[in-house]
């Protein structure tokens, strides 16, 4: 059965979040997919989310991952419950896409890859960014060596998080800046050059509960510097990243979260200088495109445990040199 004539994928959403409602749930039924249910840990907030999205059922989590008809869940729960829920799914026998970061450590991803190699099921960690066609063009660019021998990449991904309950605030929880969002260069930076980063230096605000809200990121990348900053403590949104090499540079202006708006390129070579415009698109359908033919064997995962667990390694070794620049 090809993937056009095949039954949709049906899914169950585990967290009845902002990023399920305004991200997932609009990228599954664009794709075709089957709705299930919604797992939620208050009941009636659960019912009443099921009813305005038209979802069947609403569940606790773990009634909904004991559903024969469900093949996928969607995991958008606090950082802290990626590694239990993931495993949880595994162990029920269904496929997994969780939100990034996927796990805490290196040590939980290794974990969820002891736990697909048993289930035969597929984890991937949702780096939406990563399906973007701007983000392929800059690959292109930078491989395609028009922008000579890389040198260089700087970025940032802060905001400000004003919701004084957010789970982002909570260190035992996952929360922090480093991993909600400097996660995002970081990747970025890791998939231009494919190289483990060595860590030269990290200095971080501390605020919430204890948590990171502003950090900024030395990376070496083998003879590539790069360097980033994110937080939870500025004025506007500010995203931008930017590679540099011998004989120019490109920069996106909306590297990360790019969803439904048009985008810009700007290469300089020389003295130079053009714009490659993007049309809108959705990031969110296209990973979710991508993992339901890597779901069905139509196609392989192009981002599996191996780069999550290089990821989650990079994270560590960024925490391990974290120094504290304490407001006076």
């Amino acid at each position: 059965m090809d993937q056009t004539t095949a039954p949709p994928l049906r899914w169950g959403l585990l967290g009845a979040g902002r990023i399920t409602e305004g991200a997932l749930i609009p990228a599954l039924r664009a794709q075709g997919a089957a709705l299930v249910a919604i797992g939620c840990r208050d009941a009636a907030r659960g019912q009443d989310y099921a009813q305005r999205h038209g979802i069947p059922h609403a569940l606790s989590y773990a009634d909904l991952l004991a559903r024969e008809d469900i093949d996928a869940v969607y995991i958008g729960l606090h950082n802290s419950a990626h590694l239990p829920w993931t495993l949880a799914a595994l162990a029920a026998g269904k496929h997994v896409l969780c939100e990034k970061p996927l796990a805490l450590d290196a040590g939980e991803v290794r974990r969820m890859q002891q736990a697909q190699a048993a289930s035969g099921r597929l984890v991937h960690e949702a780096f939406m960014y990563r399906y973007h066609p701007q983000i392929e063009r800059l690959c292109a660019l930078v491989h395609g060596g028009e922008l000579g021998e890389l040198q260089a990449m700087r970025g940032a991904f802060g905001f400000r998080l004003d919701r004084a309950q957010d789970s982002r605030w909570d260190p035992t929880l996952g929360g922090g800046a480093l991993y909600d969002v400097g996660c995002y260069p970081l990747s970025l930076m890791r998939l231009l050059t494919g190289a483990r980063p060595q860590v030269h230096d990290v200095r971080a605000r501390r605020g919430g509960q204890g948590v990171d809200v502003l950090a900024h990121v030395v990376l070496g990348f083998g003879e590539v510097l790069g360097h980033f900053d994110c937080g939870f403590s500025l004025p506007a949104l500010d995203a931008y990243f930017e590679v540099i090499g011998t004989r120019g540079s490109a920069r996106l202006t909306h590297p990360f979260l790019a969803k439904g708006i048009e985008t810009e390129l700007v290469v300089r070579i020389g003295e130079t200088q053009r714009t490659e415009r993007f049309a809108a698109v959705d990031p969110y359908r296209l990973m979710v495109a991508h993992f339901e033919r890597a779901v069905r064997g139509h196609a392989a995962l192009r981002w599996g445990l191996h780069d999550a667990l290089e990821q989650a390694e990079a994270l560590d070794a960024i925490f391990a040199r974290l120094q504290w620049s304490e407001a006076r």
